[in-house]
């Protein structure tokens, strides 16, 4: 059985199943899931499942990236369309085109800087 980087699309108790496995082998976990309000995905990095966090330099890549994937333009100031600290980090407006990249990205980028 291979290791999934993320799941996309799935339903709770996968989710459960992955978190859970990202917790034995010290991973990452990472979900996108579709927002129904705007049909783009919503992704989510959670790094309670390892023992690492994130780091400024990988934070400030996490947000060009983000940025670059989605044509970011800055919206109202009450409308939030990422948010990162330490220990989780989600993004909300990835488009269908760009999630699986997007996802891989993410994972290889705290694997850079954790292994």
């Amino acid at each position: 059985m291979t290791f999934e980087k993320y799941l996309g699309d799935s339903k709770m108790f996968e989710y459960d199943k992955h978190y859970r496995e990202c917790q034995q082998l010290n991973k990452p976990f990472i979900k996108a899931r579709k927002n129904p309000t705007h049909g783009k995905y919503y992704v989510q990095i959670d790094l309670a499942t390892c023992n690492y966090e994130l780091t400024k330099k990988e934070q400030e890549e996490m947000i060009k990236l983000f940025t670059t994937k989605t044509n970011f333009r800055k919206s109202s100031s009450n409308i939030q369309n990422f948010s990162i600290d330490k220990e989780l980090a989600w993004f909300d407006g990835v488009s269908s085109e760009h999630v699986d990249d997007f996802c891989n990205y993410l994972y290889d980028l705290t694997q850079k800087y954790h292994i």
